[in-house]
């Protein structure tokens, strides 16, 4: 429905009536971007809508800024923000729609009813802290965070608003000349380094916050933006009236120098203990449409926080004894090393035991991320990263047989670890592409020597690795097949129809998978990638990505809908020209999407793991949704089954490997975060884990690469 807009000369004049198909009740606020409005879905959940002012609907650089904003915010939607339920970034009047969550913001609260207690602003610090910790974990920094953009919800503090965050690596930079944020709670980098800004910048902001829900001020004070960004830059910060117990940790988080400031997960560590009870709101200061419910129950955050201590206790007892922010934030750093062989039995064996080494880590000590991805043959684990051309590793104890630097990595145009992938092993030899995608070389495995390296830059990445064929895949269509050992073309020639196609390589096949030119038709072919003939055709309704292959030659698809989210599984048997679709419950913005056996697993971004069972079944049961889980994880890397199809491995941004039961959706275990050199960068591609010889291998943001007995996941560290 078009939004009908009122009539008249009053300042709602311009208010639309409609947002998509949510009808607006009533503002709740408005700024200098959007209106925010009180709305209602279909099914009568109420929602709060932001619908941008039309003087910037009309801006180009204010809509990219908004497209970010709803980017950032779904990516970031969980339990300490304000989770996205639809939105149209590219509409005549750009919106958004969240959940509606009751309570004021921390500015209405304390300019109403003065400064928060001492128990509330720990516990305030400790909701805060989780958010970051997983606004960061989902690759985001907010870059904004201040009290009107933190709401006092019942079950503790939600973040809202990312109109200015971004990646960690965004290229999307602001004019020549402005800062972008609120001066009293930028940080020094934010004036001084804008283009460098990270997550440490969001930790400066909320001990800012806490000072100001102390006090009712902030640490630097006066009416000039100016003076108040030299006093954020070059001035101590005024603590007085904040509670003592909390004054060396909020001295620590204001460091003036990014790499000195406590990491959240830090932050929780030092907190003091509060006392049972939520962030009180008063009713004088709840939301213009709804006051909070009375609750007795605490925050999650309050919760939560105990079991974080016992896996740092010897942080925490560290805090305890030594005065001083200096050298705790040293302690708080070297948190998530750990010997390189531990003591921990496994079943897999007494002469075994989990390793860890730092191959790929930054060697400089930049704190750079220098993420490694990973492949298993023949007993060893091959891996390449940013710097590092390939790797090879013994898979049983972790050394580093050979390593490789990436000569081009300096090579303009190669910047972050987005172009890495994992080697592969192709006739033998080890096979890497160069970060800039240039070069696929040929390396002997047992020492590093290249035998042959091949000009790709033609393809633009477009190189698949199905045996020990390799297909390159031209701008045209034309594709060439080389032998994974010799170098020498094997064969030449498009596909039919002249499809442009993404590989796959499930078995003996190579699955195409190309997009018809209406886009609403998917065209997937089966190749045998050693003669070049094409086994099978298929045009199928819908956007469809191949995601593995069933039992007796079955292939599936996943379906996306207009949003790119998949709203269906595909499974389709070539040698009968049967196809089954199974439409999910509700369309998923997935993060990956795996087959094995007769089921098809989809990870969505916010972290929630759908199974899907795809097999024929006894008359009056349909296949679909066999069970799903939360796995609290946000941008994880792809999904990794084991070889029976029990088990599911992955990842997550904070270098954590988790195992879930395939069979009923349960968590079985999963390591501790490496954070010990967590550093700059943001990883469009989480390395996945890899599942080979009872083991799993797992690799970190941080550079760290580690093997774990696949067999017992509650026994992980």
């Amino acid at each position: 429905m078009p939004p009908l807009r009122s009539t008249g000369a009053g300042p709602e004049a311009d208010d639309p009536q409609y947002a998509g198909r949510y009808r607006l009740e009533g503002r709740l606020g408005s700024g200098g971007m959007g209106v925010v409005h009180l709305a209602r879905s279909p099914s009568g959940l109420r929602i709060a809508v932001k619908v941008v002012h039309a003087e910037y609907a009309v801006d180009p650089e204010f809509r990219a800024r908004f497209r970010q904003e709803v980017a950032a915010a779904r990516r970031v939607s969980g339990a300490f923000t304000a989770s996205v339920v639809d939105a149209d970034p590219d509409g005549e009047r750009p919106w958004m729609a969240t959940l509606y969550i009751p309570g004021p913001t921390l500015s209405e609260q304390v300019k109403r009813n003065g400064p928060l207690s001492s128990d509330e602003v720990r516990r305030l610090a400790a909701g805060l802290a989780e958010a970051l910790r997983d606004i960061h974990r989902a690759g985001v920094v907010h870059r904004d965070l201040k009290p009107s953009n933190v709401l006092l919800a019942d079950d503790g503090p939600k973040v809202i608003d990312f109109g200015i965050s971004r990646p960690y690596d965004s290229e999307l930079r602001t004019e020549t000349g402005k800062l972008i944020g609120t001066p009293p709670f930028m940080a020094p980098e934010q004036f001084q380094r804008p283009r460098e800004v990270g997550p440490a910048a969001d930790v400066f902001a909320l001990a800012s916050l806490l000072v100001h829900a102390a006090t009712g001020r902030g640490p630097f004070e006066s009416e000039s933006p100016y003076i108040v960004a030299y006093q954020v830059v070059h001035d101590e910060p005024d603590l007085a009236g904040v509670p003592d117990d909390l004054v060396p940790l909020i001295r620590a988080c204001l460091a003036k120098e990014p790499a000195d400031r406590p990491t959240p997960d830090a932050i929780m560590a030092m907190l003091p203990t509060p006392e049972p009870g939520p962030v009180t709101a008063s009713p004088v200061a709840a939301s213009p449409v709804a006051s909070p419910a009375p609750s007795s129950a605490p925050p999650p955050s309050s919760r939560r926080m105990p079991r974080f201590r016992r896996v740092a206790a010897a942080a925490v007892a560290a805090v305890a004894l030594i005065a001083g922010g200096a050298w705790v934030m040293e302690e708080v750093e070297d948190l998530g090393k750990r010997p390189a062989h531990s003591d921990h039995p496994t079943p897999a064996g007494s002469t075994w035991r989990p390793w860890e080494t730092s191959v790929l880590a930054d060697p400089a000590g930049n704190g750079e991320v220098r993420a490694g991805f990973c492949t298993y043959a023949d007993g060893a684990l091959y891996c390449a990263g940013r710097d590092v051309h390939a790797a090879r590793m013994d898979a049983a104890s972790g050394k580093v047989v050979w390593r490789r630097p990436a000569a081009n990595s300096d090579r303009p145009g190669v910047t972050g670890v987005s172009g890495a992938r994992a080697p592969h092993v192709s006739g033998g030899l080890v096979h890497a592409l160069s970060p800039d995608k240039r070069e696929l070389s040929a390396l002997d495995p047992a020492t590093g020597e290249p035998r042959w390296t091949r000009d790709v830059s033609a393809y633009d990445g477009r190189v698949y690795h199905a045996g020990d064929t390799v297909l390159l895949v031209a701008g045209d269509g034309v594709i060439t097949a080389v032998d994974g050992a010799t170098n020498r073309e094997r064969w030449r020639h498009a596909l039919p129809g002249g499809i442009k196609p993404v590989f796959s390589f499930y078995g003996r096949d190579a699955i195409g998978v190309a997009l018809a030119p209406d886009g609403r038709h998917t065209q997937v072919v089966g190749v045998d990638p050693a003669r070049g003939t094409t086994l099978w055709r298929w045009t199928a309704d819908g956007a469809l990505t191949a995601v593995g292959a069933g039992p007796n030659g079955s292939v599936y698809l996943s379906e996306a809908n207009a949003r790119t989210q998949v709203s269906a599984v595909v499974r389709y048997a070539p040698g009968i020209g049967r196809e089954r679709r199974i439409p999910l419950p509700a369309p998923l913005d997935a993060s990956s999407v795996v087959a094995k056996g007769d089921l098809v697993y989809v990870l969505s971004s916010d972290g929630g793991l759908t199974a899907v069972d795809t097999a024929d079944t006894p008359p009056g049961h349909t296949p679909g949704q066999l069970w799903r889980m939360e796995t609290s994880v946000a941008n994880a890397s792809a999904l990794v089954p084991d070889e029976d199809g029990r088990r599911l491995y992955f990842s997550a941004a904070d270098g954590r490997l988790l195992a879930v039961d395939a069979g009923r959706g349960a968590l079985l275990g999963q390591t501790s975060p490496r954070l010990g050199r967590a550093g700059r960068g943001f990883l469009e591609l989480l390395p996945a884990p890899v599942v080979a010889d009872g083991k799993v291998f797992g690799a970190a943001p941080d550079g760290t690469v580690f093997a774990v007995d696949a067999r017992n996941p509650s026994g992980w560290r």
